[in-house]
């Protein structure tokens, strides 16, 4: 509804618009479990008295004016719209049972009880919840579902008020350390550089920068005509595992693959200067190879290529930032929507007797996108489409884009250490998103020496993700020995 102009209106930044177009809404998710009951007073005590309730971008209003543009109007917050609480159970189906109370209950013949058949009512209430169910635009666009008999908080946050970073950063400031409840939860360490002073500013040093200045230049035209033909000309080869336009209405799922993060590390020291990224990205390359054999048997060539789109944080400094860094407005960690994509291809190969060849691969593809601009190319062109041509084309072209590829995949740090949310101390934290085009979107967080993949799929695609989980923790594992046994 249009509403005469305020001179206190902030303007949405143009990815916050982007978020907004039907075709590209996106709400983020963030499922955290606790170890004790929730106490609901103290968790809405606990929000009123956070950065959260005083953050513009969570106490305004989306309002459009006479010429439809997108404005934050302030407002005054109410917590109780903001904070909904569910006493009754869900069954495995993701409903709530009528009067049930807060144990194991009966489907069927079947009995559910202990955390594995918990998890799964949770993840499939997540899943409904991502498929055409906008938050109402008559409050700021936020809100925590409690789930009182699974002891989880369910945040969903429209992502026009900020990327995955920003979100559990302030997520972050919101909660302290189980082990000190004064205390702020530990965050990314800060990255110690070399010695500087040892480069020698000679010839061969000049060589060096022209050399990389070069090879950056090619991977950068290479990769950015790529990132173009894929939106106007050219998809994915149909599998089945393919997406497309209208998929993002279809009914989900969604399954969790659990990893230690020794044992990425373990697989780290196979190759040098490999990342817990190389790692991600050769797991899925093996875990998708896994789950294809399984599916379609002798039936898909060698070297088939499936293009995944990850997205990319453009901050200087990675993982969770400093609130007071997010919120200053010349930071180069400032608040906001502040991510590239780039494409990831991954090839489909019969699994073999060397697990690690799919890391190798992940890591020779994962080098050059690093040694290229395509991220900051693909954050400056939505924004000049944005500018140029409005939303709706802009929307359009994002749309197309997940339309020709395959998946969506993202990887962020978390706490370093355990959290406790209001006093409550906090077992397991995971991260998804809304439905889009594509049948497989992959969101993994790491928290306290864990990590955990949401894995949200179309359920009429793929009927069993769980069994995708357990192909790409599988995966992991065959990496992990093999690096052992080539050490």
């Amino acid at each position: 509804m249009a509403v005469p102009g305020n001179f206190s209106d902030e303007p949405l930044s143009p990815a916050g618009r982007l978020f907004l177009q039907p075709k590209t809404e996106v709400i983020i998710h963030c499922i955290a479990r606790a170890k004790n009951p929730i106490d609901i007073d103290a968790f809405k005590a606990n929000v009123k008295s956070s950065l959260m309730a005083t953050h513009p971008r969570f106490c305004s209003l989306l309002v459009r004016d006479e010429n439809g543009f997108e404005h934050w109007r302030r407002t005054n917050l109410d917590i109780d719209r903001h904070v909904i609480v569910f006493n009754n159970q869900l069954d495995k189906s993701g409903k709530f049972i009528d009067g049930s109370e807060n144990r194991g209950f009966s489907i069927g013949n079947e009995e559910v009880s202990g955390a594995d058949d918990d998890e799964i009512a949770v993840n499939q209430y997540v899943a409904d919840l991502s498929v055409s169910t906008p938050l109402s635009t008559d409050k700021p666009l936020w809100e925590i579902h409690l789930l009182m008999a699974h002891k989880c908080f369910v945040f969903r946050i429209n992502h026009a008020l900020g990327d995955g970073i920003s979100l559990m950063s302030m997520l972050m400031a919101s909660c302290r350390k189980a082990s000190d409840e004064h205390a702020l939860p530990a965050m990314v360490p800060e990255r110690t550089g070399g010695n500087k002073g040892d480069k020698r500013r000679g010839v061969f040093w000049l060589l060096g920068a022209l050399l990389g200045f070069l090879e950056m230049t090619w991977f950068t035209l290479v990769f950015v005509f790529e990132f173009l033909v894929r939106i106007f000309l050219v998809s994915d080869r149909k599998t089945v595992i393919s997406g497309g336009d209208g998929v993002e209405l279809w009914p989900r799922k969604l399954a969790t693959a659990r990893f230690l993060l020794e044992d990425m590390k373990e697989v780290k020291k196979a190759i040098p200067n490999t990342t817990i990224n190389d790692v991600l990205f050769g797991v899925v390359s093996f875990g998708l190879s896994r789950y294809l054999d399984h599916r379609t048997p002798n039936a898909l060539h060698e070297g088939l290529r499936m293009t995944g789109v990850a997205m990319v944080n453009l901050r200087s400094k990675p993982g969770l930032q400093e609130l007071s860094n997010l919120l200053k407005d010349n930071s180069e960690a400032r608040w906001g929507n502040r991510f590239g994509f780039i494409l990831l291809p991954v090839f489909y190969e019969k699994v073999g007797n060397d697990p690690l060849k799919y890391l190798k691969r992940a890591k020779a593809m994962v080098d050059r996108k690093k040694t290229s601009l395509e991220a900051y190319f693909s954050y400056w062109i939505g924004d000049l489409a944005m500018t140029l041509l409005g939303s709706k084309f802009a929307s359009l072209l994002n749309h197309r884009l997940l339309c020709n590829t395959t998946f969506t995949i993202s990887n962020m740090i978390g706490p370093l250490e355990e959290i406790s949310m209001a006093r409550n101390p906090i077992s397991s934290l995971k991260i998804n998103t809304s439905s889009l085009p594509q049948a497989i979107t992959m969101h993994m967080l790491s928290y306290a020496g864990k990590a955990e993949m949401q894995i949200l799929v179309a359920k009429d695609i793929i009927p069993d993700p769980e069994f995708l989980a357990k192909c790409f923790e599988d995966a992991l594992l065959e990496m992990k020995m093999a690096a052992i046994g080539g050490q």
